[in-house]
Order: structure tokens, then C-alpha cells, then sequence
């Protein structure tokens, strides 16, 4: 089973020592990689950098999250470099988010143009993730254009794909079912999103187009500031979704961690994975 933790990268001491102990922690469960993200227009491209060098230092798989968004050509060939020259053969390969302030979007504009750069550039050397999103991409305007544009980054050279997460298992069924229809037959791996923090989670899904079902809204809003039964909740629909999922055939699980261990963990422990 393909199982993956992703982060950001750290701006401050303390989140590095924070980060460090984290996917140390994480480890121990025999993951098959850890990824970390890029800020659009490589805002965070050395702490990037720096978080996959010092996973990799000690023996562990991990790739850099690559963004096209307001970025030239250039750039995007020497951060490559950087990276075959690092010794890394693994990248996710998004478009990204612009920057705020920032009115062009650079000279790629779609992830299925850096999915070509990529193989254009560096031929076969890296294995290439993309995101895929079974609810829809907020930009999307149809069900048809999410499977055109995911097709896109499939025909362009990429691996595998990580979807956005979601509550809904129905819903990645569907996507499922809709790409493989369409001709897509590389893995299609579930993002999972344990929950903290309802507040945090709401911001986060009214952002990336990821529903919260009305009942799992209702039920969160009613505990309010109780973190113990938001956690408890949590743990339990979270980890109903996954086994769901593992257990209808899905090819793996990626969590996406916010930098923190203990509630992937749990899960991972209540699936006896």
C-alpha cells in the first residue's frame, strides 16, 4: 500500500525542531514517502528544499512540491537541477495559488505545461505526482472539464496522482470510476485530512472546493470550542472514511499532516496499518 505524509516547510526555528520531531515520529511507520509543499512562485523554495534534504538524509523517500504559478521557465530549469543534482527522482507538480500582489501568472500557466516542461527537461528522471480533485477544482466549471484537465497532466508525462482530501467516499468512487472511463489508468491515492480544528478546516475547505458534508458540519459546529469531542469525532469518521477506502481497493493513503504526527498516527494505528 502506497501511504504518504505531506508538510510545509517551516519559517521559524521552533517550526523546524516542531517539523523534525514530527516526521521522525511518522517514520516509524514505514511510510513510502514524505512530500513537502512550495509556495507559489517558489516562496518557500530553500525551506522546501532544506525539509526533503534532511528526510532524505536519513534514509527516508521524499519529494518537493513543484509550482508553476508565477514562475519563468527559467527558474523552474534551474530548480530542477537543483533537485537531479540533490540526488532527488520524486516531484508533485501543481500549478499553484498566485501570490497576493503578483498580476501575472508566469510563463506556464497550467500543471499539465509543468508536467511537459518537466519530461521535456529532464526526460524520465523523476517520477511526477499531480493533484486530482473529486469534488472539483474551485475553478472548475463542469464534472467534464475536471476529467479533461486531469487527463491533461496524465497525457503530459505524469506517474500518479494525490486528490484533494474529502469526506465523501462516494465522491473519489465516482472520480474513480469517471477517469478510468476516460482512459486513466495510473493510481489515483486519496488525500485524508485528519481534524483539528473545525474553524481551520472550514477556512481551508471553502478555499480548495472540499465539501463537508452537512451532517459532519453540524455535528462539528455543535461542539464548539470542545477539542476533546472535535478530536474524538474526528478520529472516528476519519478513520471509518480510510478503512472504506482501503478496503474498496484504493491504492494507498496520503495525509496531509499540517506538521503534526499524532492524529495520522492514531488513525494509522486504528486501521492496524
Amino acid at each position: 500500500m502506497v501511504n504518504s505524509f505531506e508538510f510545509f516547510p517551516p519559517k521559524t526555528p521552533e517550526g523546524k525542531a516542531k517539523l523534525r520531531a514530527t516526521w521522525q515520529e511518522l517514520a516509524r511507520l514505514k511510510p513510502r514517502f514524505f512530500s513537502c509543499t512550495f509556495g507559489a512562485g517558489g516562496s518557500t523554495r530553500e525551506g522546501t528544499l532544506d525539509t526533503v534534504l534532511e528526510i532524505r538524509a536519513a534514509g527516508h523517500e521524499a519529494a518537493p512540491h513543484l509550482s508553476c504559478i508565477a514562475s519563468t521557465r527559467k527558474d523552474l530549469a534551474e530548480q530542477l537541477e537543483r533537485y537531479r543534482a540533490s540526488g532527488i527522482r520524486h516531484v508533485v507538480a501543481l500549478r499553484g495559488d498566485l501570490p497576493s500582489g503578483i498580476a501575472s501568472s508566469g510563463e506556464l500557466r497550467y500543471a499539465n505545461e509543468l508536467v511537459a516542461f518537466i519530461r521535456e527537461t529532464t526526460g524520465d528522471w523523476f517520477r511526477i505526482e499531480v493533484a486530482c480533485y473529486p469534488e472539483f477544482h474551485p475553478q472548475t466549471r463542469n464534472a467534464e472539464d475536471e476529467i479533461r484537465n486531469f487527463k491533461r497532466k496524465v497525457d503530459a508525462g505524469a506517474d500518479a496522482a494525490i486528490t484533494q482530501y474529502f469526506y465523501n467516499a462516494d465522491a473519489y468512487f465516482r472520480f474513480v470510476d469517471e477517469s478510468r472511463r476516460a482512459g486513466i489508468q495510473l493510481p489515483i491515492v486519496p488525500g485524508i485530512m485528519p481534524i483539528v480544528n473545525f474553524a481551520q478546516l472550514a477556512r481551508f475547505s471553502d478555499a480548495c472546493g472540499a465539501e463537508i458534508p452537512r451532517w459532519m458540519r453540524i455535528k462539528l459546529e455543535g461542539y464548539r470550542d470542545d477539542a476533546a469531542s472535535i478530536r474524538a469525532f474526528g478520529l472516528d469518521m476519519v478513520t471509518g472514511l480510510c478503512r472504506k477506502l482501503i478496503d474498496a481497493g484504493a491504492p494507498g493513503l496520503h495525509f496531509y499532516t499540517l506538521n503534526q504526527a499524532a492524529l495520522s498516527v492514531e488513525i494509522w494505528r486504528r486501521l492496524g496499518l
